[in-house]
């Protein structure tokens, strides 16, 4: 058995305790579950205790002799953070699509011309798995290096079953290897691929038919995406796909209005699906519709700043009351990041987030997101014990100094892994 781990006289302990369990919204953003001189009790990599300093002293005397400590004086401790939509098992890169971009270059005319999604397909179509992993677990190692200790993965760079099946396959074998958890999804429904181009409804039956079933029963994926765009999957076509999905037993999640108004998020609320995704274009309708549904709005400002594009409207989704969660997006060609700290500067920044708000938002609702909040996403007795030690002094700071990674040490199930 290892040793209790006292971590002690935390600056500001950010908790992320609230009386409401589910995904937060409205006022219910800014409760941090803030403790000054804060300390936390770890046994077995779990927080048994959570408390002020002169508490958790006085609860455990009679084993501190026995514990490993960690002294947090002027440190902000947070619980690890979570990103909950990331593209990050890919081939290749597509940094010279960058430069067209740049040049002026519109990101659906690049997809149009064989680029895009559809150029990282044909590079993760050629890779061999040994290749996937090697060049994954290199971008894992940038997010843990950011105080990132649980992401979601997409697969979607395949379009066809074995490309897919791999994509999904590395993720479960990282799971082995990599110290963060990734919670996959399946994302068949990226865009249509080259070889169905005129044929979108076939596509649509291929994934259902032939897709599904394989994936549901080799228990790769929990969740499943779809681009909902113009040019892309209509309304109707991805209502199919998820519904279809659905039966299997997959939870929705639909990428929503990034483009246009198309409907996105209105349809995430008619499905039930536990969020959508970018946002950007979303109609009043749609928000006030995802409000109702509990749909959580998983908003991405660096892709936003990446396509020099508006940030989605995060300050109205949340005065509204429908709960925001924030991500990097990581992909190789509008988000070719693993900074969530960037992500919450930009949050606050683009999206007139508040700091209090852009952490929930990287935290308890983004693990709310991928249905992940009990066991992540804040610092409470019986919770895995993922947390991060920052070099600022209280989470106020963390957003003001942008740009800035300040991670200290991070924890994952109570092992310093950072």
């Amino acid at each position: 058995m290892s040793r209790p781990i006292w971590i002690k006289h935390a600056a500001q302990l950010a908790t992320l305790a609230s009386n409401v369990k589910g995904p937060r919204s409205k006022e219910a953003m800014s409760e941090l579950g803030l403790i000054e001189d804060g300390s936390l009790w770890i046994e077995d990599g779990l927080i048994q205790a959570v408390g002020t300093t002169k508490k958790l002293k006085e609860l455990f005397s009679d084993k501190l002799d026995e514990a490993e400590v960690v002294d947090a004086t002027g440190h902000l401790v947070t619980p690890g953070l979570v990103d909950p939509h990331t593209h990050v098992v890919y081939g290749g890169s597509r940094e010279r699509e960058f430069e067209k971009r740049l040049e002026g270059a519109a990101y659906m005319e690049i997809m149009n011309a064989g680029g895009g999604i559809h150029a990282t397909t044909r590079m993760t179509r050629e890779a061999t798995e040994e290749q996937l992993i090697e060049q994954t677990i290199g971008r894992l190692d940038s997010f843990l290096a950011h105080g990132v200790t649980t992401i979601e993965g997409k697969s979607g760079y395949g379009m066809n079953l074995e490309t897919e099946l791999m994509q999904l396959r590395v993720m479960k074998k990282l799971q082995e290897q990599h110290v963060i958890e990734i919670v996959p999804t399946f994302m068949g429904a990226h865009a249509v691929p080259p070889e169905f181009k005129g044929r979108e409804n076939e596509y649509v039956d291929h994934l259902i038919h032939d897709m599904l079933p394989v994936i549901a029963e080799e228990k790769l994926a929990e969740f499943q995406d779809v681009f909902c765009e113009k040019g892309v999957f209509t309304p109707e076509q991805s209502e199919r796909v998820l519904e279809a999905g659905k039966r299997f037993g997959f939870i929705p999640k639909i990428h929503a209005d990034e483009i246009e108004s198309y409907g996105g998020a209105e349809l995430a609320a008619k499905i039930g699906a536990i969020s959508a995704e970018h946002l950007l274009k979303a109609s009043e309708a749609g928000i006030q519709a995802m409000a109702q549904s509990g749909t959580i709005a998983c908003l991405l400002p660096a892709t936003a700043l990446y396509l020099r594009e508006a940030a989605a409207a995060g300050r109205k989704m949340i005065d509204a009351g429908v709960a925001v969660a924030i991500s990097t997006d990581c992909n190789p060609g509008s988000s070719p990041t693993t900074s969530m700290p960037l992500v919450m500067n930009l949050a606050c920044i683009s999206m007139r987030l508040t700091p209090a708000e852009a952490l929930t938002a990287a935290t308890f609702n983004a693990a709310c997101a991928i249905n992940r909040q009990d066991k992540v996403g804040s610092l409470e007795v019986g919770k895995q014990a993922d947390l991060v030690l920052w070099n600022v002094k209280n989470y106020q700071e963390l957003q003001y100094l942008f740009g800035v990674n300040h991670v200290n040490s991070v924890w994952k199930k109570g092992v310093k892994v950072v």
